[in-house]
C-alpha cells in the first residue's frame, strides 16, 4: 500500500516552499490592494507571480486560501510593529504609542491597509470585534493605572472610538495623500489622554 505524501500544510516546508508561499501572500496583497479582491483571482496571483495557476493551487487549495495567508501575513506585520511601540513606550504612554504606530504603519504601508479593507470585506471568517477594541482597553486600563483617570469616558468605549477614529484617518490618507496623518494621530491622542 503506497501512502499519499502530506500536504504543504501537514509537513514542514522546504526553504523553497515558504519562499514560494511568501511571494504569492506579497504578490496577493499587492493583486488585491490594486484590483479589489475579485481582481486578484488565481490566474492573476499565478501571472504576477511568473508561475501556473496549478503551481498556487500546489500552495494554496483556494483564492480564498491565499487571500486569507495574505491578509494574516499583513496583519502579522502590523501587530508587530505596533507591539514593538507599545512596548518601548511603558504604560503610561502605550496607548498614544498604538494611535501613533498604528497610523504610521498604515500610513507607510497603503497596500497592507487595503488588503485588511477588502480581507475583510469579502473574507468568510467571522469578524471578532472584541479582538480589535480589548488590546486597547487593556493599555488603556494600565494607562489609567499609571496616570490616574484622564477621561470620563468608560473604557471599552473609549477603545471602540479610537479605533473608528484611527480607521476614519487611515482611510482619509488613502483618498488624500497629502492628508497630515500625524497631526491627526496627535489629535487622537489628545483626545486620549484628555486635557490638564
Amino acid at each position: 500500500m503506497t501512502t499519499r505524501p502530506k500536504r504543504s500544510e501537514e509537513r514542514e516546508l522546504t526553504l523553497t516552499e515558504r519562499a514560494r508561499r511568501s511571494q504569492l501572500m506579497e504578490v496577493t496583497v499587492e493583486l488585491v490592494a490594486d484590483r479589489g479582491y475579485a481582481g486578484a483571482s488565481l490566474a492573476a496571483i499565478a501571472e504576477r507571480a511568473g508561475i501556473t495557476k496549478a503551481a498556487v493551487l500546489y500552495h494554496f487549495p483556494s483564492k480564498a486560501a491565499v487571500v486569507q495567508a495574505a491578509y494574516e501575513h499583513v496583519l502579522g506585520a502590523l501587530v508587530e510593529h505596533v507591539g514593538t511601540a507599545v512596548e518601548a513606550a511603558g504604560p503610561d504612554q502605550a496607548p498614544a504609542a498604538y494611535v501613533r504606530s498604528m497610523i504610521g504603519h498604515l500610513r507607510e504601508h497603503p497596500r497592507h491597509t487595503r488588503m485588511i479593507i477588502e480581507a475583510m470585506t469579502h473574507g468568510d471568517a467571522p469578524h471578532d470585534t472584541a479582538a480589535r477594541w480589548r488590546p486597547l482597553a487593556d493599555l488603556l486600563r494600565a494607562a489609567e493605572d499609571a496616570l490616574g483617570p484622564r477621561t470620563d469616558a468608560e473604557l471599552r468605549t473609549l477603545a471602540i472610538i479610537t479605533g473608528g477614529a484611527i480607521d476614519a484617518v487611515v482611510a482619509e490618507r488613502l483618498a488624500d495623500p497629502d492628508y497630515d496623518t500625524e497631526a491627526a494621530a496627535d489629535q487622537i491622542v489628545a483626545l486620549i489622554y484628555g486635557s490638564d
